[in-house]
């Protein structure tokens, strides 16, 4: 796909817990939907240029405010460094609601509205997350295995962890494609993680892609943190743009 003009435009969608205010990407025309789920900083410009891109690429592009029940966007000053001990803390408790339960309500409507949407073609979504929206697009695949296409996590943590919530414990739910574009350097997701999170996919017949990105640590992907890696940045957007064109695409 060539890149195009888009446009964008800011939409409320409406929950059981208040309203989503979330950005809108989009060509011309009808294309596939996708929902981009934020890092723990939110919503912010970064966010907003990387949907614009994948947009440009042939895609209807949902950025929800994940924060949403704290207020509108930004819920917390995304200027502040992920350091700043009371923006932490703030992102903390915001956190702390996104519960399975939550954001699988908060996806039930943002895929309504993407379905809904004169701009999206067809009735397969795709989900990408990054950092600790990486399960839930994970999550997302199993809580709606016959609208979830295709789901990508960059640099996810936990995915594979002894909780008893862990994503892969979801893995026989799922039946679209994923891929998982993990970070060398990275505590919230080890080496011992990913081989459990590879092999529990497998023995799922889960159809996936899992890569180790050398040199990359957790963050790689996001252009306005400290861990951006342009070069595992740049090769993060071609396994994305393959995996959703060939599941959603013209291709698809």
């Amino acid at each position: 796909m060539n890149e195009m003009s888009v446009l964008s435009e800011s939409v409320d969608i409406i929950t059981n817990d208040g309203v989503i205010d979330a950005l809108l990407f989009h060509p011309e025309g009808e294309w596939p939907g996708v929902v981009m789920l934020t890092d723990i900083r939110g919503t912010r410009p970064a966010f907003e240029e990387m949907a614009r891109r994948l947009a440009e690429h042939g895609y209807v592009v949902l950025l929800p405010n994940v924060y949403y029940r704290g207020g509108r966007a930004p819920v917390v000053d995304p200027t502040l460094p992920a350091t700043d001990p009371v923006a932490r803390a703030q992102r903390n408790t915001l956190r702390s609601a996104l519960t399975p339960a939550a954001v699988r309500a908060d996806l039930a409507a943002l895929f309504a509205y993407l379905e809904n949407s004169e701009f999206v073609r067809g009735e397969k979504i795709g989900v990408v997350g990054y950092c600790m929206t990486g399960g839930s697009a994970m999550r997302a695949a199993a809580d709606f295995p016959n609208v979830v296409a295709a789901a990508a996590s960059f640099h996810g943590g936990g995915l594979a962890s002894d909780e008893p919530d862990s994503p892969h414990l979801r893995a026989g739910e799922i039946k679209g494609r994923l891929y998982f574009g993990h970070a060398e350097e990275d505590a919230s997701m080890p080496a011992e993680a990913i081989a459990r999170l590879e092999e529990t996919l497998r023995n799922n017949g889960v159809r996936f892609r899992s890569e180790t990105y050398a040199g990359a640590r957790h963050g790689f992907a996001v252009p306005d943190g400290a861990a951006f890696n342009p070069t595992a940045a740049e090769r993060h957007w071609g396994n994305l743009f393959e995996l959703l064109d060939e599941e959603l695409g013209e291709t698809g």
